[in-house]
């Protein structure tokens, strides 16, 4: 149980909620700091104020899976904010410290995409699996140190960024890593990678401050191509069933620059 982190999630998801959202009349000009009281969370949730408040302030003996259920439905919490809680409580499955292979499947999906650029990432955001075509649009993957291999650091070398700005691709990635970081609280590498993108990326670390873990399934990408410029890309995750794995494919709409230099890139692989 992380009580430290616990209370400071419980705070800022009481503080992001309005009474509107949970259905208590709004009384708004009346309250002097932004969202929930303490003690409406306490009874939405059926404990007393008292323990809720120690709660927050990382005093209180850990909840059970019913508090935590019950604290969940007050907050409307969403499922990743839910595992979220339930794994700083220390009430959720210990998470396998063993690297998962990538399935066979996806592997074979990765070299049937055709023209559809596409790598699987893991929890750390490592890109442990790529086509041909990511390579060329990219970088070669397999040219780089293991470690630089990572999303993160793609981002602060200046290979790819999301568009307008790296602050969508950041929000995304604190979420993703903060849901990591919950399930694996010991790893020294990710604890690092956290502190690194944190300094590079203000947007990141005010997301990471706010514990925001609802990842974003799709985003835009841009990626700087030594050939065909600046390329702006549909970035799309899916998740692996039964696997932490995530496949990203990357496409373009029709008729777009992008769209042509994919075609370029797909013709000039076969």
């Amino acid at each position: 149980m992380n009580k430290r982190e616990l209370a400071d999630f419980l705070r800022r998801r009481r503080e992001a909620r309005s009474p509107g959202d949970v259905g208590l009349p709004d009384g708004s000009g009346r309250r002097r700091t932004p969202g929930l009281r303490r003690e409406e969370v306490a009874w939405l949730a059926g404990v007393s104020t008292n323990y809720y408040e120690r709660l927050e302030q990382a005093r209180a003996p850990r909840p059970s899976t019913q508090v935590l259920a019950a604290l969940g439905t007050a907050l409307k919490l969403s499922e990743a904010e839910s595992e979220h809680l339930a794994r700083l409580a220390g009430q959720a499955p210990p998470a396998t410290e063993t690297a998962e292979p990538v399935p066979r499947g996806v592997l074979q999906l990765l070299d049937r995409l055709g023209p559809v650029p596409a790598y699987v990432v893991n929890e750390r955001l490592d890109i442990v699996a790529w086509n041909d075509l990511a390579a060329s649009l990219i970088t070669d993957f397999s040219k780089l140190p293991r470690e630089e291999r990572n999303t993160l650091r793609l981002s602060m070398r200046g290979v790819c960024s999301a568009q307008n700005g790296e602050n969508h691709f950041a929000r995304q990635a604190a979420a993703e890593l903060r849901l990591a970081a919950a399930r694996h609280p010991d790893d020294p590498a990710l604890a690092a990678l956290t502190r690194e993108y944190a300094n590079f990326s203000a947007e990141f670390a005010e997301t990471w401050r706010d514990h925001e873990v609802q990842p974003r399934p799709t985003l835009r990408k841009r990626i700087d191509h030594p050939d065909f410029g600046p390329l702006d890309l549909d970035c799309q995750t899916l998740h692996v069933p039964g696997q932490k794995h995530r496949l990203i494919l990357l496409s373009a709409e029709p008729g777009t620059t992008a769209h042509k230099a994919l075609e370029g890139l797909g013709a000039a692989a076969e």
